[in-house]
Formats: structure tokens, C-alpha cells, sequence
């Protein structure tokens, strides 16, 4: 597993990590023993970034995660982990002092450590990023020493551009893969002068860059790939990246002859990703043990060709940029 520096913080990383959501909720049933052996198999692999969020499941996710490390011992991963969409109304005047400071002790609580590596705060409207009272807060909690770092995750490239104008931001979560290529545009660039760590989210656009799909494959009532293609619960561009499912299949068949032997879609999709030096880590989830190895091994595959990463970047711009590019 290759590692990555993460921005100014002085981490290292590697440069696959572990995204949580999937073990905690909205992507359909998770048995607790299969989330704990996921969350094994990529430690094992050489992961030593695990991503959560206070709001999956509630905090099962981050409960899981505080089992799983505590059953294992020894040198821990890096956990980072998300406050605000708890907040109820979710409002931009609820990203205060007082109501972060409840969301990360909580989190303490919950992932049973002293000191939360890094608190990003969760996709928050655009108008927060406008309020340097919410940056201050969290600088607060580091002086407190109950955080580390923060940093920011947002849902489009304006929000964290602005995010970069505070000091403090030690990283930026956010979505870029195969469907979704605007971030290396201009915020990528920014990002590095700045010193900051990227992570990229939704690295497989739920699954589509799996290839594993088809128009009749099914999900669960309770897998956000069946209730929130328009939108109906969440930001639709965490659902299949923001493309059409249909749509989104044409193009993984045209981009399935570029596979090279022995690698699967997701991982070769994994290491376009990892072809751009300003991202630090990316994210995949994984609900199995298989799912978990198959992530990690996608480190050690070879660097894409500049042929193929012009045909990939062909396929973008005749079939999904013009429905995503300027939406994120």
C-alpha cells in the first residue's frame, strides 16, 4: 500500500482508505459482524485512513470502528470524522460554537478516544463557508485539544475553494472520479499551493464504475441507489455521482475495453483517481471482506496509460460532462 502525505498535517496515509458509510447505513443491511471484519480485511491490507460521519446510522458507524480498533490493539489508522448534519432545522446559523462542540464530544464518546484526529465539517450549505465564526469555533476545539485538525467536506468546487481561505483547513472531502472531473480543473491546482490534503469521496459514483450493474439490477428500500436518484433525501450528486443511471451504463460499456488483464472496473477506476498527485487519499466503502481487499489492491496497480487516460477523457466529454460538469 503506497502512502501519501496528508497536506501540513506531517500524516502520512495510505493512499486507499476506508469509507464508512456503507457499514452504517444507507446502503442497505449490514450485518455488524461483516462491517467489523470489512473495516479488518482493509487494515490488514495496509489501510491507515478510515472516514465516518457522526450521522451514519446515528453514530453505528463510528461505534463500529471504536470496536473494530479496540478488538485489534497496536498503532492505530487515521479516523476522520464529520459534525453538522445532525443538526435539525439544518441551518447555517446551527454551525455555532456551542452546537459543534456537542457534535465532537460526542464523537469522543463514541469512538472512545481522548482527541479527534480530524473533524470535517459535513456538506453544509454554502452560506457557512461565508461565516469565519464556525472556522473559529473549530479553531476553539483545537485549543481545547479535543480535535486535532479540521478540515471541510463539501458538495461543490466554489465551496471548497472558499474553504481554502482559512488557514486552519488541513483538508477538503470531495467527489471526483471518473464521471466526476471538474475538481482537477482549477481546485486541485489551489489546493496543493495552499498544502492541503484532498480526499476524494464517492470514488466509484455508487457503485456505477464497479461495471458490476445492470438496468434491471435492484436495491434495497433502504439503499439510497433506490430513493434518492432525483434527489428526494439528499444532494443527488452523492447518488451515482450526480449522472443518470442509464446514461452512466453506456458509458461504463465503452469504458470497459480499456480494463488492463487481472483488474476489476472499481480498481482501475480507483487508480485513475490516484493518477492525479493532488489527491491524498480516496475513499471507496467496502461491506465485505472481499470488497475491502479489492479496494486496497488497487494501490499497486500500474500507472494508466496516457492513450487510455485520453480515451477515458473522451468518453467524459461526449457522454456525462455536459449533465455534471458545472452542477458540482
Amino acid at each position: 500500500m503506497h502512502q501519501r502525505r496528508f497536506g501540513r498535517t506531517g500524516w502520512q496515509v495510505s493512499e486507499i482508505g476506508f469509507g464508512s458509510w456503507a457499514i452504517g447505513a444507507d446502503w442497505g443491511d449490514v450485518e455488524e459482524k461483516d462491517a467489523i471484519a470489512a473495516l479488518n480485511a482493509a487494515l490488514d491490507s495496509g489501510v491507515t485512513m478510515i472516514d465516518t460521519a457522526d450521522v451514519y446510522g446515528d453514530g453505528r458507524a463510528e461505534k463500529l470502528i471504536a470496536k473494530t480498533l479496540k478488538g485489534r490493539g497496536g498503532a492505530r489508522p487515521m479516523v476522520a470524522t464529520k459534525a453538522g448534519k445532525r443538526l435539525n432545522p439544518h441551518v447555517a446559523s446551527g454551525y455555532n460554537r456551542q452546537n459543534l462542540t456537542s457534535f465532537v464530544e460526542r464523537s469522543l464518546r463514541y469512538l472512545e478516544v481522548d482527541v479527534l484526529d480530524l473533524v470535517q465539517l459535513h456538506c453544509p450549505m454554502t452560506e457557512v463557508f461565508y461565516q469565519p465564526e464556525t472556522f473559529e469555533a473549530l479553531e476553539k476545539l483545537v485549543e481545547e485539544g479535543k480535535i486535532r485538525h479540521y478540515g471541510v467536506s463539501v458538495e461543490k468546487v466554489e465551496e471548497g475553494i472558499k474553504a481554502l481561505q482559512y488557514p486552519g483547513v488541513a483538508s477538503v472531502q470531495i467527489i471526483y472520479n471518473i464521471f466526476r472531473q471538474r475538481p482537477a480543473e482549477l481546485f486541485f491546482d489551489m489546493a496543493r499551493q495552499k498544502d492541503v490534503a484532498i480526499i476524494v469521496r464517492v470514488p466509484l459514483a455508487s457503485g456505477l464504475l464497479s461495471g458490476k450493474f445492470r438496468s434491471d439490477s435492484a436495491f434495497s428500500a433502504k439503499d439510497h441507489r433506490n430513493y434518492n436518484r432525483q434527489g428526494e433525501a439528499f444532494d443527488v450528486g452523492e447518488t451515482f455521482a450526480g449522472v443518470n443511471y442509464e446514461e452512466g451504463l453506456q458509458a461504463v460499456e465503452e469504458l470497459r475495453p480499456l480494463l488492463p488483464p487481472g483488474a476489476t472496473m472499481a480498481q482501475w477506476a480507483l487508480r485513475w483517481i490516484l493518477m492525479n498527485p493532488a489527491v491524498t487519499v480516496t475513499i471507496p466503502g467496502a461491506k465485505s471482506v472481499r470488497q475491502a481487499q479489492e479496494n486496497a489492491a488497487a494501490s499497486d496497480l500500474p500507472a494508466l496509460s496516457p492513450q487510455v487516460m485520453e480515451r477515458i477523457a473522451d468518453i467524459y466529454e461526449r457522454r456525462i460532462k455536459a449533465a455534471v460538469h458545472q452542477r458540482w
